[in-house]
């Protein structure tokens, strides 16, 4: 969509994602209901197990925006009902009648409750705990029952469960909407509609506790595009733990959008034992590309069968790029960190107050951390001559990685004796949620010193904070991360990005204002 206009593009099938509202008072369901057609939504669930009082079905159906769906879920199944089961039923059967378009009836009692009229059924089934072993199983007799959409929602545990779920859908015989609940669940949600999902949930109200892992209506249409999502969407992403926080899939998703590219981007929450065999299963998606990061920028140089100098010269990578197919699969790996940070440094100093060297070469540089994005900016300044001393809170590391750079090390306790020019931080101290953390105590901040934070979620950590009121040159990590994510994306699409527009919503999004419309 183009910047600042706020109608959909032509195509879009917002029916592809049912917003779930779930409100304990009538008034606040009926605003967030007419609220949510104003924003596309074409498809509603009502949670009616949410309400305080008993359902006034006539002030909850009046001027509805579009179809809606009634569920009354229990606490088993992760709902609110508190009452009888008898009464739960009666309830469903007052809403089918009452007027709604659709009906959500878990398996077990789907048979109990008969098909009326026009009325469409969906048969559910939740498991708030696990993957079960006979989940095929299941889903096949609920495809057996009087059902015109089957729904399965069960909790991830991990990544390949995704892959599970998503799988179910595109062998169904009947339209099957299957998800992982939980973060680990995420892909199975924004690949819904790949796999032929006739729609996936969101929440118009992320705050509500709905479910686990249910994202927002607003990240669904305006970050992944999920409704656009289809069989032949190109397929990237990154991977990470944690992940919940990046923002790649929202500067990467605007940029296909931008350039009318038919992909999109996702984020993997992988734990740290468990990359190498995710590579190997979601090579079924098959994904592109990938980008990498915290903790996993070692494992991606591992892995790669081809791999740039940087890589060669870091041993981490922050970009995987697939190639080949079948067994003649391959990997080639990246480091865009590597020229993004000294980018973003040149840039930085060339700002400086007169009197401030701009260069970079026998400058003291401290540098804190000794994982991915560390070695990568450690490794490239070695190479511009920069005078290094690398602290770690693993010490074994920083002095793997002072030896490999000609440098010196000190331990974590010791690292404000060091006597820098400029700081760097490459941990992640201080990103979200962590934001009241620092890895520098304010005493060590002074006028004229460097202090450029890696970090971008939030771009105002308090490590920033406090070296901006001491009077340092700060340089924040959303301009290292827009000018990284600008050089993988060329990467993945040998296109050129929108890099300013890449880096206007970044800001935005880490501001206090709610995303909008007119910003996707």
């Amino acid at each position: 969509m183009a910047e600042g206009k706020s109608a959909q593009p032509a195509g879009r099938a917002l029916e592809r994602l049912c917003v779930v509202i779930g409100r304990t008072r009538h008034k606040m369901v009926q605003i967030e209901i007419q609220e949510a057609g104003k924003r596309g939504a074409r498809l509603l669930e009502l949670r009616l197990d949410f309400l305080k009082k008993a359902p006034d079905f006539k002030r909850l159906l009046h001027n509805k925006p579009c179809p809606m769906i009634a569920t009354v879920r229990r606490f088993a199944d992760g709902g609110r009902w508190d009452g009888s089961e008898d009464a739960r039923q009666i309830l469903l059967r007052q809403a089918i009648v009452a007027g709604f378009d659709w009906v959500d009836l878990e398996t077990d009692v789907a048979d109990n409750i008969p098909r009326f009229k026009d009325v469409k059924r969906i048969i559910s089934y939740h498991n708030m705990r696990e993957v079960p072993a006979d989940l095929e199983k299941i889903h096949e007799r609920m495809g057996a029952q009087d059902g015109d959409v089957v729904k399965v929602a069960v909790r991830a545990h991990q990544p390949a469960d995704n892959l599970r779920l998503l799988e179910l859908v595109r062998g169904s015989k009947k339209p099957t909407v299957a998800l992982c609940m939980g973060d680990l669940g995420m892909p199975s949600r924004v690949l819904a509609g790949k796999y032929g999902s006739p729609f996936t949930y969101c929440a118009f109200n992320k705050e509500r506790g709905i479910a686990p892992g249910l994202p927002s209506f607003d990240e669904m249409r305006l970050v992944y595009h999920a409704d656009l999502v289809g069989p032949g969407t190109a397929v990237y992403g990154v991977i990470g733990d944690p992940v919940a926080h990046s923002l790649s899939p929202l500067v990467h998703n605007t940029a296909f959008r931008t350039l009318g590219i038919n992909a999109v981007y996702v984020p993997f929450r992988v734990p740290r034992d468990n990359f190498t065999g995710f590579l190997g299963d979601f090579d079924r998606v098959p994904v592109a590309g990938y980008s990498v990061t915290i903790p996993h920028k070692e494992a991606a140089a591992e892995v790669a069968t081809l791999e740039d100098s940087n890589v060669t010269q870091t041993q981490a990578a922050n970009t995987l790029l697939r190639v080949g197919d079948g067994e003649a699969v391959q990997w080639s790996a990246f480091n865009t960190d590597y020229t993004a940070a000294l980018d973003t440094l040149r840039a930085g100093l060339a700002s400086a107050p007169e009197g401030m060297s701009t260069t970079l070469q026998s400058r003291v540089t401290l540098v804190l951390g000794a994982g991915g994005v560390a070695r990568s900016i450690a490794h490239a300044l070695h190479r511009e001559g920069t005078l290094l001393t690398i602290s770690s809170r693993t010490a074994e590391r920083a002095r793997k990685l002072a030896d490999e750079t000609d440098s010196r090390w000190v331990d974590w306790a010791a690292r404000h004796s060091v006597n820098a020019e400029i700081v760097i931080n490459c941990t992640p101290v201080g990103m979200h949620p962590n934001i009241d953390e620092s890895p520098l105590h304010p005493s060590f901040l002074r006028p004229g010193l460097v202090v450029f934070d890696t970090v971008y979620t939030p771009e105002q950590t308090l490590l920033v904070k406090e070296a901006r009121n001491r009077g340092c040159l700060v340089l924040t990590g959303v301009d290292f991360f827009v000018a990284q994510a600008a050089q993988q994306f060329r990467l993945f699409t040998t296109q050129e990005p929108p890099v300013e527009l890449m880096a206007k919503v970044v800001k935005r999004a880490l501001s206090p204002v709610i995303l909008r419309e007119e910003e996707s």
